[in-house]
């Protein structure tokens, strides 16, 4: 199979074409063009397919539901996009996180066809702070290395959220980093200091930055001051709801690994209404997702959504939008064969017109079926 077009890397835009064989992209010919003109005279956009490492639903269905939801969820957002995503929980009673890592594994074992690839497991609580629950049901408690080595059993944990402050967490960073699972500072309370000894014992990054954690203050600097200050990592979501443009742009001059992840729900891709967010019942209405006491929710944010609003509303070049939405997490996982468009690289590829309307999607070469703006 041979894609033409508009090749968007992390260097600039080359004007040619990828060869995908067997799932894999074999070969990537074409010449630089200034960015400028990409996608001029009609010419697709070809860019490496988004990964969402904090999806909490989409579709109607929600993570924390078990059976068949996942899948659901996986179609969905791949029809937005999303070749690559980690299934996020919520806070919960263990055997409900139980339940439902245990319909997950398999999923990531094996991608269905017309879905995302689920890489496995983004565990968002229970080991985050009581007060700073956000959207998060009342179920946090400590976390033990034994219990999530635990977890882990039932399905992949590649990201960890936890609040540093809570009792014995600073202890766990080092053994569960050396365990493969990437540790995130998020739904916090600690301090300035709490945060800078998470980093130095080895925490990764920050969960949805800026959201649910204590904020920057000149002379209380909060768990936003470290993540700014010292952070290599942060995940960010640009609904532009959750994080104001402003703060945006301070985040991407202040952390190099920023990059963009959704919080969708099960709102994500459907129309105004109630739905299902772990135990709580959440509402989608003018673009966002809310408690009823009008408390952000996660998001209905979908990745091509995210990219037009990088470029569009906050002015980012499109190659440094396309690596916010793909490559930098892609990275941050330690995965070379995803989030780039390069030879030996899975063939993820999102296929856009010049206003970055979604066109064609493929999910290790595999055509998705998307539904094209008129």
């Amino acid at each position: 199979m041979r894609l033409e077009g508009d090749i968007v890397t992390p260097h600039g835009v080359i004007r040619g074409h990828l060869d995908v064989v067997h799932g894999r992209i074999a070969a990537v010919t074409g010449s630089p063009v200034d960015a400028a003109h990409a996608g001029e005279g009609g010419r697709p956009l070809l860019l490496p397919g988004f990964i969402d490492i904090h999806v909490h639903g989409g579709g109607g269905r929600d993570t924390m539901e078990g059976g068949d939801a996942i899948s659901t969820i996986a179609r969905r957002h791949a029809r937005h996009g999303t070749t690559a995503l980690l299934a996020t929980t919520m806070t919960a009673p263990l055997a409900d996180i139980e339940a439902a890592l245990k319909a997950l594994g398999p999923v990531c074992r094996e991608r269905a066809a017309q879905s995302a690839r689920v890489l496995g497991v983004h565990l968002e609580g229970p080991y985050i702070s009581p007060g700073r629950l956000g959207a998060q049901p009342a179920y946090a408690i400590p976390a033990t290395l034994d219990e999530v080595m635990r977890l882990n059993e039932y399905a992949p944990i590649k990201v960890l959220t936890i609040a540093p402050e809570m009792p014995g967490h600073i202890a766990l960073i080092g053994p569960l980093r050396d365990a493969g699972i990437r540790v995130q500072i998020g739904h916090s309370n600690g301090s300035y200091d709490d945060g800078v000894a998470a980093i130095n014992a080895g925490a990764a990054g920050f969960t949805h930055l800026f959201n649910a954690m204590s904020a920057l203050h000149h002379r209380e600097p909060g768990m936003v001051g470290a993540a700014l200050a010292h952070g290599e990592h942060a995940e960010l979501i640009p609904d532009l709801l959750h994080v104001h443009p402003g703060a945006i742009r301070v985040a991407l001059r202040c952390i190099p690994g920023l990059f963009c992840v959704t919080d969708s729900t099960a709102a994500a891709g459907m129309p105004d209404g109630e739905y299902r967010l772990g135990e709580h019942t959440v509402q989608k209405c003018l673009g966002g997702v809310r408690l009823p006491d009008g408390t952000l929710a996660g998001s209905a944010l979908t990745m091509d959504h995210a990219l037009r609003n990088l470029v569009q509303v906050l002015g980012l070049p499109l190659a440094d939008a396309a690596r916010r939405v793909s490559t930098v997490a892609a990275d941050y996982l330690g995965l070379s064969g995803r989030g780039r468009l390069a030879e030996g690289a899975w063939a993820d590829v999102v296929v856009m017109d010049a206003q970055l309307q979604l066109r064609r999607v493929f999910v290790e070469g595999e055509e998705i079926d998307v539904v094209v703006d008129a």
